[in-house]
């Protein structure tokens, strides 16, 4: 009874060490463009039956309760809080912020799609938009070199003035991608999302259509981090990781016990 009490309380302390790197990777990104923080979720581990509810405990009543003694816990996955971060004026025509559901999309090295809430991005010396790692913005937009006054509307139409025209030049439209289970879309770092087969197919469409946000220009989206809750979930794992390692050294004070004295 004794080891199985230590394997328990071993459970425990990993599942709190889990939750710590969690809130402490939350709390890393705190100043991260368009971060999303990640909450711990928690299971029970297999459960032994010793008497099940409602077997006979004489020929003629039976349990009300039963007994059941748990093995542990583990954490069962992390979820993505997608609650909106708040909007950031910094000025530059390049920068975006999505105010609403979606995310940009962006051709990352080898082809694949990622994803991604920060619309910090810049002209490559082609007139790419680009991301700060130079990925390119999905689908291409290319700016002229002698382009000014860009702006990009609501519903993400860029539009630019081009010398010896009159009139602003549509080059292109951000498109915003959007999915059944955001909640399953893989973080692969860098501030990139990648489609899983949780997350349904990527939907384009215009923002501002179908649930997608609204684009705004000039404005970047902050992370979506509460440095005061994760200090409070963090007191309360600090507190939870104690009391399982009290127990393993209680279970040993009472295992040595028994050895010495019976």
């Amino acid at each position: 009874m004794g080891s199985a009490a230590l394997h328990i309380a071993r459970t425990g302390i990993d599942a709190q060490d889990t939750r710590m790197r969690v809130i402490s990777n939350n709390l890393a990104n705190v100043n991260t463009t368009g971060f999303k923080k990640d909450r711990a979720a928690f299971e029970t581990l297999a459960y032994q039956v010793v008497t099940a509810p409602g077997s006979a405990s004489t020929q003629e009543t039976k349990y009300a309760t039963g007994l059941n003694l748990g093995t542990g816990v583990r954490v069962q996955g992390t979820s993505r809080i997608d609650r909106q971060g708040a909007m950031q004026t910094t000025g530059n025509s390049l920068d975006v912020a999505l105010d609403g559901g979606g995310y940009f999309q962006v051709q990352l090295p080898g082809g694949q799609l990622g994803y991604t809430r920060a619309g910090n991005f810049n002209r490559s010396a082609e007139g790419l938009v680009v991301t700060s790692e130079g990925y390119q913005v999905m689908p291409g937009i290319t700016v002229p070199e002698n382009a000014t006054a860009i702006t990009i509307g609501q519903d993400g139409t860029v539009s630019a003035t081009i010398p010896g025209q009159t009139e602003s030049t549509q080059l292109g439209q951000i498109q915003i991608a959007s999915f059944a289970n955001a909640a399953g879309l893989q973080s692969v770092g860098d501030n990139y999302l990648i489609e899983t087969g949780a997350s349904g197919a990527a939907n384009l469409g215009i923002a501002g259509q179908d649930g997608r946000g609204n684009i705004r220009q000039g404005m970047l989206e902050g992370s979506n981090v509460n440095v005061v809750e994760e200090l409070v979930d963090m007191i309360e794992t600090q507190r939870a990781y104690e009391v399982n390692s009290k127990m393993i050294s209680a279970t040993d004070e009472m295992l040595k016990y028994v050895n010495q004295n019976i």
